[in-house]
């Protein structure tokens, strides 16, 4: 069993490993051939794998949202 400690420290490695997860798909994804869609400024992109991108339409900005911490009691 995991102490608090433990667990606190893996639970805050999950906003990493998303994010490294979430790069290797995108470029596994171009590595196969496949196009991506990102959104970036307001902007629906398609990625293709020579690097080529194409606007596909404006979309709503992103809304910042702060991040809040807190505590699960258990």
């Amino acid at each position: 069993m995991l102490n608090e400690q433990e667990l606190d420290y893996l639970e805050q490695q999950i906003p990493i490993l998303a994010e490294t997860a979430t790069k290797q798909a995108y470029w596994q994804t171009l590595a196969s051939g496949d196009k991506v869609m990102i959104a970036e400024d307001g902007k629906l992109i398609e990625v293709s794998p020579d690097g080529s991108r194409k606007i596909i339409k404006e979309i709503e900005k992103p809304m910042k949202v702060t991040q809040r911490f807190y505590k699960i009691v258990r």
